[in-house]
């Protein structure tokens, strides 16, 4: 992973550790684990589905206990999930569920795209309320920022949970003028690009 200037000022680093695929397959994707007690970290899951088998969340819950095992403040676990917006309602039961049995030391993060700000059914996205700690929406595709992105954060007051804006490494990003004044507004996740290959996802880092 290349140096960025966005690391020294990280308060909290989300790592992706694992991902599972659509027919149901876990890969744990950094065997070895980390260590950086100084920095609170966030253990991200990046899914494809939400038909998990049973054996996945015990996976996914000894990776979360292994992980602060080896001297880590860990945070919590973030689900790397597009949820189409139309079905935000079948996502928020999943994650109700999800939250249950995660055990009360690690919060709940996810990913979400702009558009639940814009279009996302209102009841659907208070449901998460409570349920989640954050959204972090993503202002990104791959390695380039969503053209028109401003246009998504025309009605951002409204939305009814924590988030922050996820933002690409080098991307296009203009604030609009009334984001800092948003009262679930919590600040920016970065994400820090690899050198071009087969995966451009790696490191995220709260500011």
């Amino acid at each position: 992973m290349p140096s960025s200037p966005a690391l020294a000022s990280a308060r909290e680093l989300y790592l992706l550790d694992s991902e599972l695929t659509r027919d149901g397959r876990m890969t744990v994707l950094r065997p070895a684990l980390p260590h950086v007690p100084q920095t609170p970290l966030w253990l991200v899951f990046r899914v494809e589905t939400l038909d998990w088998p049973p054996e996945v969340e015990t996976a996914l819950l000894a990776r979360l206990a292994r992980w602060q095992g080896a001297g880590n403040t860990v945070a919590g676990l973030q689900i790397d999930f597009d949820a189409r917006t139309r079905h935000l309602d079948r996502y928020a039961a999943f994650l109700a569920e999800l939250r249950r049995r995660l055990p009360r030391r690690f919060k709940l993060s996810i990913t979400g795209l702009l558009d639940w700000s814009a279009n996302g059914d209102p009841a659907a996205l208070a449901s998460l309320r409570g349920t989640v700690d954050e959204v972090v929406l993503q202002t990104y595709q791959a390695r380039d920022t969503v053209p028109g992105y401003a246009a998504y954060f025309r009605n951002i007051a409204a939305l009814p949970l924590p988030f922050r804006v996820g933002l690409v490494e080098g991307g296009e990003w203009r604030a609009p003028p009334t984001l800092a004044q948003t009262p679930n507004f919590r600040g920016y996740v970065v994400f820090l690009l690899k050198p071009r290959g087969p995966s451009d996802r790696g490191r995220r880092l709260r500011h």
